[in-house]
């Protein structure tokens, strides 16, 4: 085969904002839900920039009836001016060229946050349409639209409509409003998820306290209810419900309100959250000397287990960083210090350890700084070490300051008492607490007789499949391939560990089972590089019991393993509902709308089987459906909002009984019957089935 030629004129050059419309993964990480809201999320930011440098304090984000959404703050305003150097209007520039604004150093904005992405271009290349106004003064106009050239086959994305225009009207406000149209042509869908939204337009006034934010919601929205017909067929009829009411979100406590707020059902040592604010200086490698705004709150509670939530430019940071590093230096310095002081601490005892300060904490930490390096595995790790030293002396200050402040003596009484207690529990128990590191070493807990482990040893191939039940489990062993699959079969339910603490986790043998099968530490001590599996999957039944038995397991992981699904490794096999088979023909259905397109197409005279478990299954077909890499539906387990995710499992799982009363009112659908009895009949009468 002659050699294909290849030289300067075979390279293609992607103008303007193509490149955003050609691999827009790139931009926003993903062209499904997550993507979706990040365009949103650009715009916000904008505005959020505003607020936080002091130039706006109300912003309103409104879901449009058209599948629109619209920003609007009461900041300067985009500039309208023209930039020499491009002969373009400010304006212009922001929207149709990358790594183009006003915060690429400190004139404008002394801090800027943003989803470490390149800002309302991207947003502008990746929407059908999006319009500009302007108030300065004089209220100002700019459109932009996207579309595919089919002559010069390429994208147009973000071209203007027209130039600025100054409309002549008086403007009788300041700042600037956006709206655009995200286009179905780049994301799997555009539906706004009004919750998503609304948790991180909360979360947004939290960190930046005093700023109003408004949410409307003006599009329709149904409530889907589903009968069984005379027929056996499954009718979903939709009701369309009353209009959202819009929502307001101000918070003149700031980070102290979100500590309140994180920590309401719980009960708390001390009434106020403890706060300080500062700036100091900070050297980032490679770039001029700058500043970082340290900012956090702090309060505890009679739990255990520890809350913190940090941010870096509004950004959560999952993943920690060197921020959460010094935070917690800072924290145990200055609470030795004071223990020692007051007495707490004998001459005789020995400083209290990270894990001790942290037992009970409810703490926020916020970092404002520019050039900021994300690392992990979902790019919500501060990676900057140089911003370890700044927010632990922060800490310290902040803390020393706090506790000659006066009334708060009792309260640093109660923080000191709190570690010396959990130091001599983790003296006491120190035994117990070892029961991770050996369940952490097949030698150190027994696993005969209830993991099968693969043979392979390379953690990126090996699989761990926690299934339900014995039997289940029986057959799960038979149809894997050994190399790189484990089984590890479930003795009934296990513990719901949101209702225990650690040490009574680790007293329950299947929790102890797992915690070693997966080899990576527990609570505190968990590593997720020393994990065994990068893929854990659960593995249950498709019924009330297995989805129960879903919801404790990822409770665990998210209490004790928080990383392990901080970093992708947790999946949920999903087993199917039925079979439907002929001859050699064989399909599989993973529910019922699916169950219908199955039948047409392997056609009449076919046989059908509905699975009540995984136990009923051969190997050969638990293989075929939920075990085989190539033909298996998995879903992944993420973590985008923490703070949203501990609330909902708190209230799922915990001991908020009301919460989880009105969540299932609103969610649950209590007049779902199942209709598979009657269905059957209509098949063997109008479709030719020969068994069921």
């Amino acid at each position: 085969m002659a050699e294909k030629s290849y030289n300067a004129d075979d390279l293609k050059v992607l103008e303007g904002l193509e490149a955003v419309r050609v691999r827009p993964g790139m931009y926003i990480g993903s062209t499904g839900v997550k993507g979706l809201h990040h365009i949103l999320w650009e715009i916000v930011d904008n505005a959020i920039d505003e607020a936080a440098n002091g130039y706006a304090d109300e912003i309103s984000v409104i879901l449009h009836a058209d599948g629109s959404a619209s920003v609007e703050d009461n900041g300067r305003g985009m500039p309208t001016d023209i930039n020499t150097k491009t002969g373009m209007s400010g304006v212009e520039l922001i929207f149709t060229k990358l790594h183009a604004g006003g915060k690429f150093d400190s004139g404008n904005y002394a801090f800027s946050g943003g989803l470490h992405g390149v800002g309302a271009s991207v947003t502008n290349a990746l929407s059908k349409w999006l319009n500009v106004e302007v108030y300065r003064k004089s209220v100002y106009t700019m459109g932009f639209t996207s579309t595919y050239d089919t002559k010069q086959k390429k994208w147009l994305c973000g071209i203007p409509t027209s130039p600025l225009t100054n409309t002549g009207k008086k403007a009788d406000k300041k700042g600037t409003l956006v709206r655009f149209m995200p286009d179905e042509e780049v994301f799997e869908t555009v539906e706004w998820n009004y919750e998503t939204v609304a948790k991180r337009l909360k979360e947004l006034a939290f960190l930046n306290k005093g700023v109003k934010i408004n949410f409307r919601d003006e599009r329709q929205h149904y409530k889907i209810e589903t009968e069984t017909s005379d027929d056996g067929e499954e009718v979903e009829t939709k009701i369309a419900l009353p209009p959202r009411e819009p929502l307001t979100f101000k918070f003149d406590g700031g980070l102290v309100d979100f500590v309140k707020y994180l920590n309401d059902g719980s009960t708390v040592l001390y009434a106020q959250p403890l706060y300080y604010s500062v700036i100091k200086d900070i050297q980032v490698k490679g770039a001029p000397a700058g500043k970082i705004k340290i900012e956090f709150a702090l309060a505890h509670t009679k739990n255990d287990d520890e809350s913190l939530y940090s941010f870096v430019n509004n950004i959560s940071t999952v993943e920690g960083g060197y921020h959460e590093i010094g935070f917690r230096n800072g924290l145990l310095k200055a609470v030795n210090d004071y223990a020692r002081s007051s007495g707490v601490l004998k001459a005789k005892d020995p400083a209290f350890v990270v894990d001790d300060i942290r037992e009970g904490l409810t703490a926020v930490l916020t970092v404002q700084m520019n050039n900021v390096e994300f690392e992990g595995q979902t790019k919500t790790k501060l990676g900057n070490p140089e911003a370890k030293a700044p927010v632990e002396k922060a800490v310290i200050e902040g803390l020393t300051q706090l506790m000659n402040t006066r009334g708060n003596k009792t309260v640093f009484d109660e923080i000191a008492k709190k570690a010396k207690f959990a130091a001599d529990d983790r003296i006491k128990h120190r035994a117990e607490r070892d029961v991770a590191k050996a369940a952490s070493e097949n030698d150190g807990l027994n696993l005969i007789g209830k993991l099968a482990p693969c043979s392979g040893k390379n953690p990126d191939m090996n699989e761990l499949f926690i299934v339900e039940g014995d039997s289940a489990g029986g057959t799960a062993k038979q149809a894997r391939v050994r190399q790189f699959q484990s089984i590890l079969p479930l003795r009934g339910k296990p513990l719901n560990v949101q209702k225990k603490t650690a040490l009574q986790a680790l007293q329950n043998e299947e929790i102890k089972t797992l915690v070693s099968a997966i080899g990576a530490g527990f609570n505190r001590s968990f590593e997720v590089e020393k994990t065994r599996y990068k893929k854990v999957i659960i593995l249950s039944d498709a019924d009330q019991d297995g989805m129960h038995i879903r919801c404790i397991l990822l409770t665990f992981f998210f209490k004790y393993m928080r990383d392990l699904v901080a970093s992708g490794y947790v999946y949920i096999g999903m087993p199917p509902l039925y079979k439907v088979y002929k001859k050699d023909v064989v399909e599989y259905a993973y529910d019922d709308k699916e169950l219908d397109e199955k039948i047409k197409k392997v056609g009449k005279g076919y046989s059908l089987q509905r699975y009540k478990g995984l136990g009923e299954m051969s190997a050969e077909q638990l293989w075929e459906t939920t075990m085989n890499p190539a033909t298996r539906n998995l879903i992944q387990v993420t973590l985008e909002d923490i703070t949203q995710a501990a609330e909902m499992i708190e209230m799922l799982m915990g001991d908020k009984v009301e919460g989880r009363k009105q969540f299932l009112n609103e969610n649950a659908d209590f007049n779902k019957v199942d209709g598979f009895i009657e269905k059957v009949n209509v098949v063997k009468q109008n479709t030719g089935a020969e068994e069921v």
